[in-house]
């Protein structure tokens, strides 16, 4: 399967900063968790780490483009409920009528969005961790059966 980067729009989910206590000091590197999507049901998240933060996020949407997965999409939302559990995160997502949107918070909507899933319902329960939360979203959707 080709893929044309160019089809692909970008979003920083969460970027942190990381310090190690040396002798002289403090050492400071950046992480960060990136999301990619054509908007037309290909997704993939990635994560860099380096002492940059334009280094972290071009290792993260590397690592992206190597984790791409496909999506069932049904019209402008998704074909079913569906929960799904990944470590301490679990997720619920509920397809909605036109119009709704992406009722979404914090890690989970930049998912959904360059998904190109336009109406959902969402809820995340247990740990808001940007990482947890983004594995178990794309996971979720990847159980979706069309």
């Amino acid at each position: 399967m080709e893929i044309n980067r160019e089809d692909f729009e970008e979003s920083i989910v969460n970027i942190g900063r990381v310090t190690k206590v040396v002798k002289g000091g403090r050492r400071f590197r950046f992480t960060a968790l990136v999301v990619v999507g054509n908007k037309k049901g290909t997704i993939g998240f990635g994560a860099g780490k380096a002492k940059e933060v334009p280094d972290a996020i071009k290792k993260a949407v590397d690592n992206a483009f190597k984790n791409l997965s496909k999506v069932s999409i049904k019209g402008t939302t998704i074909a079913h409920d569906i929960e799904h559990k990944y470590n301490a995160s679990r997720i619920l997502l509920k397809p909605a009528s036109e119009g709704t949107g992406v009722i979404a918070g914090g890690a989970v909507r930049p998912v959904l969005e360059l998904a190109g899933i336009k109406d959902v319902l969402t809820k995340s329960i247990g740990s808001n961790n940007p990482g947890t939360l983004v594995r178990a979203t794309v996971e979720a959707l990847g159980r979706l059966k069309g």
